[in-house]
């Protein structure tokens, strides 16, 4: 019979791993002044990068996924632009923010970056066995997915015994032992999709646990349709989750979320068309949809983010308050053909996660 080896504690993880990541920093040449064979630095390459692969197309989006404050990406941008690499045009729903856009220059630059890193990381994985390429994949994802969900956080170092997310109420788990490997990542702005995946999402819960039809399917359409037609402004933003499992080879979407912060007026935002598909429902991805979201909207500077539920959600209630939202009204209302009990819920600036209270 068979046992497993017992895993080391946190105590001998957390050097070994911090070592691991230090070797890796410098491997890949993030000590030097300018890296991947370029005059540019490690935060212009990167803008580079995400600017090509419109995963960033405005600074205030830029600044989120570089984990760089506003001053710095500004400072960056002026000088990519002064150099012939990156171009700038009015936006066409909001004239305080430009989109960005890679030059024919840019682009070259982009193309000899990618060529230098994909060598690099090709010659490397040269040197490590085949059936174990995957495994530095996915290591490396979970990683970075755990990173960048604790950013901003100072955790507790000397008290390494308790789990290191707290305890999700009601449930009897905690976030760290709810989540199984559920390979999936965040991916802000539009996908193409993005609109369909979530009515075919939302249709296939509510119809099934509420007998929403068409009323219901009719008004979110349009509500998003419209939500889409607004989001290259810099308060409104998507998120799409997308599966990079062997359960889902086609890169799917499983989850989404947006953030409207324009329909109800200044300082507040909107939170939408929060929805997980059933197949990775319970494996944290819908938390660190909200995460993200409510990330978003701290950094935008809102000092409230609303969203409307109804009574009977009672998982999805749980994961609100998890991340800072309270119940502040309810009343029974009659939408989309049926009597509910509607739930405004309010989450203040900055609101701490992981305190729940059910009220």
């Amino acid at each position: 019979m068979s046992t497993q080896s017992p895993q080391p504690p946190l105590t001998t993880l957390i050097p070994a791993i911090r070592t691991a990541s230090r070797a890796l920093v410098r491997e890949l040449g993030f000590m030097q002044p300018t890296i991947a064979n370029t005059p540019l630095s490690a935060s212009a390459v990167h803008a580079i990068l995400e600017i090509g692969s419109r995963t960033a197309t405005l600074a205030s989006s830029l600044s989120i996924t570089l984990n760089l404050d506003k001053s710095s990406v500004s400072r960056m941008l002026k000088k990519l632009v002064e150099a012939g690499e990156v171009g700038e045009k009015a936006s066409l729903s909001d004239g305080r923010e430009k989109t960005l856009f890679l030059t024919p220059q840019g682009v070259e630059t982009r193309r000899r970056i990618d060529e230098f890193a994909d060598a690099q990381v090709g010659m490397a994985l040269g040197d490590v066995e085949e059936g174990e390429r995957m495994k530095i994949l996915e290591g490396l994802e979970k990683y970075a997915r755990a990173l960048r969900g604790r950013r901003g956080e100072l955790l507790p170092l000397p008290s390494l015994s308790p789990p290191l997310s707290p305890p999700l109420p009601s449930t009897g788990m905690t976030a760290t032992s709810i989540v199984p490997n559920v390979a999936a990542t965040i991916v802000a702005g539009y996908q193409p999709g993005i609109l369909a995946r979530a009515l075919d999402m939302q249709m296939q819960y509510y119809s099934q646990t509420s007998n929403f039809g068409l009323a219901f399917e009719h008004s979110l359409a349009t509500d998003l349709g419209e939500l889409l037609s607004r989001i290259e402004h810099p308060d409104n933003e998507a998120w799409a989750a997308i599966a990079s499992d062997q359960s889902q080879p086609n890169k799917q979407i499983v989850g989404t979320i947006f953030i409207d912060g324009q329909g109800l007026g200044a300082g507040k935002a909107h939170l939408r068309a929060f929805i997980v598909d059933s197949q990775v429902r319970g494996g944290g991805v819908g938390r660190r949809l909200l995460e993200e979201a409510v990330r978003f909207a701290d950094h935008r500077g809102f000092q409230e983010t609303r969203l409307w539920t109804f009574r009977g959600l009672g998982a999805a209630r749980r994961l609100y308050e998890w991340v800072g939202f309270r119940l502040v009204e309810e009343g029974e209302e009659k939408r989309w053909g049926q009597k509910l009990l509607v739930q405004q819920m309010v989450r203040r600036k900055g609101g701490v996660v992981g305190e729940s209270r059910i009220g």
